[in-house]
């Protein structure tokens, strides 16, 4: 459903005409940023409650109505719905003045491949609903690396991946040192496999007790039917389970399922640490890194880790033990329970051993938070004494908040790629990245294609001055063209940035601009053919060298990408014979050129639609291709 616009009147008066039914609304600054994102059971009283005496209003929220200059609205059935439409549009725009969870799209997860006939564990960065059960997210660096560690050293499951498994001749090291049960030539029952695959999907689930008991029971059913081997197999497995399970801290005599969070706070950095208690015993800790305005409060910081991060959960517990009860904790409640298919109870305990899980959540919390904080202060003081710098160094009414660096990379003029990199208040805004495949330049002349990616990028500037409208109702890329930046720097000298400021002139656009030539670190201005006379341990410099560095290496990732889909498609493309499905399957079989190269004429026979003319046609084109290289 479209997001309704509301007459052009004062807020206060918006907020009268709004309706009297559950929905989400959006705060919007001057330029069309969203700044804030609420739900509410009723839109006009929720939003009108933000016009009222000042004396009433806390201090984030008086700042973020003083800076509110739109508002907009999207009508729903249910408080249910305005939770979950929220939660979505809090990752979409992160709102400054909302407490939005670090790197959510990063935390990866444990998948078993439950769908295969043989599955494996895989790492995933994303649940799919493709048959497979996931587990997760770890939010930990090194804690997927662990457990994948440890599954391999209890479970011999097979590990290689589904082409290497198709078309094997023996079974691989692995099974000869009992680290793989060699499915691959049917060394084991598939009821067997099956049944380890159901204890590695306990062992995830924290859940030892009932993991133990089914170990014992296929141990006693080997040893009664004379498989000796196979019940001693069984018996060190039990072993190695029990040693790991020995180690895991028994919390409550009850075999309980439930997470306790731990909230630390230090002006606009959170972090949550979430205890995890399976069958009454803690079997790990997750850390998690939240941001929001500085005045954000410990019930924000809960509401924004309960709508963030179960959501992308694989498990949830029966029970969230909570320092503070966050607002609407039943609506929150009640739709975690749907998502579980079971019920979520949300308790801030006040006594016993409950309160003593949270507590012992918030102190791992406030050490996690002391080891972050020293260096977060640390980048935010270089970050802001650079932008001071360099505000008198370049004589700019005020530091830059917004710099936007271009760099071009090619080779010999082709696949020529450029790149728009974005730094406010010193740190990237990776959202507002931008790329351009350069349209209308041949060869290789970087200053052209310099300004045709700036000339591209102001012009959509221009028009979404001229049309805010338009820009307001358009895409992500619009609404960061739309931001004019503070300062403009460009990867060279004297010609880059000549051709930066005559594409600047021609979109009809002033904004001051600098040239960073790599060679010397020399930093160009116009109208002076001298550089700038700046100390090379400045941090006004060091910080100018960090955005280029970005923007050069956004914009060779770039060129790279597509330099490999072109020698990929040219050199398959010219084999009499393979057509785009032969391609395909070759691809995706062997997963480079290289691979395909090194293939026997037998295994390239193997893949789907192709025989053995076909596979000669093949290396024998490779190989010419690979011999007329070495000659150059």
């Amino acid at each position: 459903m479209p997001a309704k616009r509301v007459e052009p009147v004062s807020l206060e008066e918006r907020a009268k005409q709004l309706p009297e039914e559950p929905g989400v609304y959006l705060f919007k600054d001057g330029t069309g940023d969203v700044i804030y994102v609420g739900k509410a059971i009723s839109l006009r009283d929720r939003v009108k409650s933000y016009f009222q005496s000042p004396r009433n209003l806390t201090a984030k929220t008086l700042t973020m109505v003083q800076q509110a200059q739109d508002v907009d609205y999207i009508v729903v059935e249910s408080e249910v719905e305005a939770l979950i439409l929220e939660s979505n549009l809090i990752k979409k725009h992160r709102p400054k003045y909302n407490v939005r969870l670090k790197d959510d799209k990063h935390y990866p997860y444990l998948r078993v491949t439950t769908e295969e006939t043989w599955p494996r564990v895989l790492i995933a960065r994303a649940i799919k609903q493709d048959g497979s059960r996931y587990f997760g997210p770890y939010t930990r660096s090194g804690a997927v690396s662990e457990t994948m560690q440890l599954i391999r050293r209890i479970f011999p499951l097979r590990t290689c991946s589904n082409n290497v498994f198709r078309t094997v001749s023996r079974p691989c090291l692995n099974y000869h040192i009992q680290r793989c049960l060699g499915p691959c030539k049917v060394r084991v029952t598939p009821e067997e496999y099956g049944a380890m695959v159901k204890d590695i999907c306990l062992f995830l689930e924290g859940r030892p007790e009932v993991l133990r008991e089914s170990t014992r029971k296929r141990m006693k059913e080997a040893s009664e039917s004379l498989e000796f081997e196979r019940a001693a197999k069984l018996r060190d497995q039990l072993k190695a389970i029990e040693e790991i399970t020995q180690k895991q801290k028994i919390i409550s005599s009850k075999a309980e399922d439930r997470d306790a969070a731990g909230v630390a706070l230090a002006g606009p950095e959170a972090v949550v640490v979430v205890l995890q208690v399976r069958e009454g015993k803690m079997i790990g800790a997750e850390q998690l890194y939240m941001s929001g305005p500085p005045s954000q409060t410990t019930e924000d910081v809960i509401g924004g880790f309960l709508t963030q991060y179960y959501p992308v959960a694989a498990d949830l517990p029966d029970e969230i033990l909570l320092p503070a009860e966050p607002e609407d904790a039943e609506v929150v409640a009640g739709w975690l329970g749907k998502l579980a298919k079971h019920k979520v109870m949300l308790r801030a305990p006040v006594r016993g051993k409950a309160k003593q899980l949270v507590q012992m959540a918030t102190r791992n919390a406030l050490l996690a938070l002391e080891e972050l904080k020293p260096k977060a202060e640390r980048d935010r003081e270089r970050a802001t004494k650079g932008l001071e710098e360099l505000a008198g160094v370049l004589g700019l009414p005020r530091p830059p908040a917004r710099i936007e660096c271009y760099d071009i990379s090619n080779i010999q003029g082709t696949n020529a790629t450029g790149s728009m990199v974005v730094f406010e208040d010193g740190f990237p805004k990776k959202d507002d990245y931008r790329r351009f495949k350069i349209r209308t330049v041949e060869g290789a002349n970087d200053f052209a294609m310099l300004a045709e990616v700036i000339g591209r990028r102001f012009k959509r500037a221009a028009k979404a001055q001229k049309d805010p409208e338009a820009t307001a109702q358009g895409s992500t890329a619009q609404d960061s063209f739309a931001h004019m930046p503070d300062l403009v720097v460009v990867d060279g000298g004297k010609g880059q940035l000549s051709s930066a400021i005559e594409a600047l002139s021609g979109a009809g656009i002033a904004v001051p601009a600098i040239g960073l030539a790599k060679k010397e670190e020399e930093v160009f201005t116009p109208g002076s053919s001298d550089p700038l006379q700046i100390p090379k341990d400045s941090d006004g410099l060091m910080l100018l060298q960090r955005i280029r560095d970005e923007a050069h290496r956004f914009a060779v990732g770039y060129h790279r990408k597509i330099r490999s889909h072109e020698t990929r498609r040219s050199i398959l493309d010219e084999i009499p014979g393979i057509g785009p499905k032969r391609r395909v399957a070759l691809l995706k079989a062997f997963g480079s050129i290289r691979a395909i190269s090194e293939a026997s004429v037998q295994d390239l026979t193997r893949v789907k639609g192709m025989n053995e003319p076909a596979a000669r046609r093949v290396l024998a084109h490779l190989s010419a291709a690979t011999e007329e290289r070495e000659e150059r």
